[in-house]
């Protein structure tokens, strides 16, 4: 069985990001990490593989400073890597779906492809859907757990109000993984020296025929949340703390 895994290179959470022009952050000396939710992916993928003999592809898009995600989804236990090369910070989904769709197809149409259910700095929650669509495969999202059964997967995913649904989809196909389908392991460090000697393939957009003026979506401006107020604490009776309150939602918050 062949496995991929799309995987984003992001700022960690914690970081402080600091907006430069319009559309831009500098990136020099921030942590980077493969976006949490993909790590989901990768870990099933891993454990997939290992009951079917099979092999994991991890592929992601960014600057030569993703190597360093490649490498710790390789130190998961991931066979090898591809890395779509871009000089560029962001990336609509349509520009990168297709570009994964193109590495994905030059490599070899796998039997199962993992994403995370979104990335955590851009949020968009686009990207699956869209790489199933170019690839006409079936797509599911927000994944918690998963049955494999001949040619065919049972997904259980949630859905609004917390509520669960079951989906069964035909392989190959895209699966978007979220938290609860699985708990990423840690790597030991012996498996990290391993992953420094497995295959990383470097693509550009043009060796896919590709250009990076692919989507149809442009990132205007960036801005960093502006910072809140410190807590209020209401005095007074608790009707009075009430009125005070929805005066405050009304007028000072203008929430409702």
């Amino acid at each position: 069985m062949k496995i991929c895994v799309c995987v984003k290179h992001v700022p960690d959470t914690a970081a402080t990001i600091q907006v430069l022009g319009d559309n831009g952050y500098e990136d020099k000396g921030i942590k980077f990490v493969a976006n949490p939710y993909d790590e989901f992916g990768i870990e099933e993928a891993v454990k997939l593989a290992g009951a079917k003999s099979g092999e994991v592809v991890v592929i992601t898009m960014g600057k030569t400073e993703a190597i360093t995600t490649l490498r710790s989804a390789l130190a998961m236990g991931a066979s090898r890597g591809i890395l779509i090369k871009t000089e560029n910070q962001f990336h609509d989904s349509a520009t990168t779906a297709k570009a994964l769709k193109a590495a994905i197809e030059q490599d070899g149409l796998p039997d199962v492809i993992f994403t995370g259910k979104c990335s955590v700095d851009s949020e968009g929650f686009q990207t699956q859907y869209r790489l199933a669509k170019l690839l006409n495969i079936p797509v599911v999202s927000e994944v918690t757990a998963l049955d494999f059964s001949g040619d065919k997967v049972v997904a259980e995913c949630e859905a609004d109000g917390g509520d669960k649904k079951v989906v069964q989809l035909a392989m190959p196909c895209v699966i978007g993984a979220t938290k609860g389908l699985n708990e990423p392991r840690y790597p030991k460090l012996p498996d990290i020296m391993k992953a420094k000697k497995k295959e990383i393939k470097e693509l550009s957009l043009a060796d896919l025929g590709l250009e990076a003026s692919t989507g149809k979506i442009v990132l205007e401006k960036l801005e960093l949340v502006p910072e809140r107020a410190g807590a209020k604490i209401l005095e007074g009776s608790v009707e009075e703390q009430v009125t005070e309150l929805i005066r405050i939602l009304k007028e000072d918050e203008r929430v409702i």
